[in-house]
């Protein structure tokens, strides 16, 4: 979820049917992002499939799945600037190469080819998390916009946050914190809930796991603590060999328990993300370490309470 050096937040385009912004996907009847039954809208750059990550481009790319090529040719044969071509481990596409015509997709008859990211206008938006409207309000839910990092499309989330407020809907910002506090406050104006990542306390082991410092995401923690203007769950992304030992969980544990956050959830590592990875053609950065086991994260849980904080495993 972190920012590139190279992005910056308030990137958006803008159309006749209001600001556009580039969409990875929108997840319904999600139940790990916020209270009660919601529709996460996660923004390009996406994911952070894994946590400790760069992101990426905010342009869509073109998602490859190797393995399940049946090697027919369809899409070679459409691909006016070669960009594909098959070899020993399936299908191979130069991304150099592809301008992201997507005949590709449309040849392919095994969902080989996938397109990353699409525009969307907040309008867009709001009409698929509408489908979900009754169970929002049964459940106490409502819409998380998450990625990514919502706020590098600035003006695009901004909006959007206040179209789904101007409809009812209760609004949930899954943030890094890497971004202008001036946008983040902005955006607090249309916020119900604010997920909070905090990867790591000390400043030179964020910036060796994610390519940047934290000094900017901790004074957004502070501000935001300040203001008292939306409910606060901080989120600790749990990586075996970077931030999971008892010294430095007593160490966080022991800053957040002055703030005041609601709760803490504690998200242990996992490698779902692998695949995906693999598919935009990019190196998995955390091969080899293991998913944390129950016993190790409820023991980490143990020290927050002890502390006084309510913390839970994911959710």
């Amino acid at each position: 979820m972190l920012l590139d050096s190279r992005e910056s937040a308030g990137s958006g385009e803008k159309g006749s049917a209001g600001n556009k912004g580039v969409v990875f996907n929108i997840q319904r009847y999600s139940i790990h992002d916020g209270p009660g039954i919601r529709s996460t809208v996660f923004f390009k750059p996406a994911s952070p499939f894994v946590i400790l990550v760069r992101l990426s481009s905010t342009f869509a790319e073109l998602m490859v799945r190797e393995t399940r090529c049946n090697g027919c040719g369809r899409c070679i044969k459409v691909c006016a600037p070669g960009a594909l071509s098959l070899a020993a481990s399936g299908l191979r596409l130069d991304r150099v190469k592809c301008d992201l015509c997507l005949k590709c997709i449309e040849a392919c008859w095994e969902d080989v080819l996938e397109l990353a990211g699409r525009q969307m206008t907040v309008d867009e938006v709001i009409e698929e998390c509408s489908k979900d409207d009754l169970f929002y309000r049964n459940s106490g839910g409502g819409v998380t916009l998450s990625g990514g990092e919502p706020l590098l499309q600035a003006d695009f989330a901004l909006q959007l946050l206040r179209n789904l407020k101007d409809r009812g809907f209760n609004t949930a910002l899954d943030t890094c914190g890497q971004v202008p506090w001036e946008t983040l406050e902005k955006a607090l104006a249309y916020t119900d809930l604010v997920l909070f990542d905090v990867k790591h306390i000390d400043s030179e082991e964020h910036r060796d796991g994610t390519g940047t410092d934290n000094k900017l995401i901790l004074s957004n923690l502070e501000k935001l603590m300040a203001a008292n203007m939306a409910r606060i769950w901080i989120r600790v992304p749990v990586i075996p060999g970077y931030n999971d030992s008892d010294r430095y969980m007593q160490e966080l544990a022991g800053r957040l328990q002055g703030m005041k956050a609601e709760k803490v959830s504690l998200l242990g590592y996992h490698e779902w993300g692998r695949a995906k990875y693999q598919s935009l053609g990019r190196a998995y950065q955390l091969s080899g370490r293991m998913p944390l086991s129950e016993e190790r994260l409820s023991g980490i849980i143990g020290i927050f309470k002890a502390k006084g904080l309510d913390a839970t495993a994911g959710y």
